[in-house]
Order: structure tokens, then sequence, then C-alpha cells
């Protein structure tokens, strides 16, 4: 958490509150030694999960639960390429927030707890390495991600009864 702490304004007084409780969040901020892609809480959840089953490459991982937000950490100054990747991904992309410079983050503490507010899905480990394809895989999840959630929700629009199923099938024929 050095490498994360560093990001505040005052870095030893940041280190000196998590020693002392590690549980506690801080506000940083953002655009000096990340940035953050935060999103919805259920397109967060699915980008997650599709980033890590699929071994994409994306940085620490946090969410705050009762704002019911996921925030994805990059690079500082990653925003020209994470935009770029996902203006070729679609024309209309999915919402989103995108926080650097002038914006800030509240970050779980070291050692959350499983019902803490802020939480870390992906904790650092150290300071990120910079990976250029990192904002190519968060523009390829987040599309991939919201694509999949509209589409389960008109199932559940189309289908909200197994009667529509059944009656959408083609009628059987004898040959």
């Amino acid at each position: 958490m050095e490498w994360l702490s560093a990001a505040a304004d005052n870095p030893v007084e940041c280190r000196q509150v998590w020693a002392d409780d590690p549980r506690m969040p801080a506000l940083l901020p953002t655009g000096r030694f990340f940035d953050v892609l935060s999103v919805d809480q259920h397109l967060g959840m699915e980008m997650y999960d599709r980033l890590l089953r699929s071994g994409m490459p994306f940085g620490p991982t946090a969410i705050d639960r009762k704002a019911q937000r996921v925030g994805f950490f990059l690079n500082s100054q990653s925003r020209e390429s994470f935009t770029h990747y996902l203006e070729r991904e679609t024309s209309t992309p999915p919402t989103y927030r995108y926080l650097d410079e002038g914006s800030a983050v509240v970050v779980p503490g070291p050692t959350p707890l499983f019902d803490d507010r802020y939480q870390w899905l992906r904790p650092p480990t150290r300071r990120p390495e910079a990976n250029p394809l990192r904002p190519v895989a968060l523009a390829t999840a987040l599309v991939a991600s919201a694509e999949l959630l509209a589409r389960i929700d008109r199932f559940d629009e189309q289908y909200p009864t197994p009667y529509p199923a059944v009656a959408a099938l083609p009628e059987e024929t004898d040959h």
C-alpha cells in the first residue's frame, strides 16, 4: 500500500492512519499516480469476472457497496488510450466515469472486512507497472459486459415465464 499512500496529499499521515486502523478508507486524488474507471456495480462485477476468467491484464479493483460502484485502477494519463480503444469497440459506449486529474476516489484500507462499505476485489500488491494493454482490456470488457447484460435483460423481458418460450418453439411436423 506504500505506492497507494504516496498518492495522498500527506503520504506519511495516510500510512499512519492505515497503521492505526487498516480498515480505514482514504480519499485519494486521482491523476497523479493512478486513474480510475468507475462503473455501476452490476456492470462492474460482470467486467471483473470477465477480466479475471479471461486472464486479461487489469490492475487493482475496488467496490463501494453503498454507492454500488466498482473502480478499476489504471496508470495515470490513460484516459486518451482508454477512450481511443473504447471508440474502436463501439459508437455507443455504456455509462462510465473516468477519474483522473482534478478528481478523487475513496479507496479501502489495506485490510477491510467482508462487510465494510469499501472493499478490494483485487487489492494492490505493488505499484502497477505501466501496461499498454490495460486500457484496451478495460475498454473491451466494458463493451462486452454491457452487451451481455443487455441481452440478459432482453431475455427477462421476452420470456418472463416459461409459456412465451414454449409458444415460440416451431410446431412439430410429421415427415
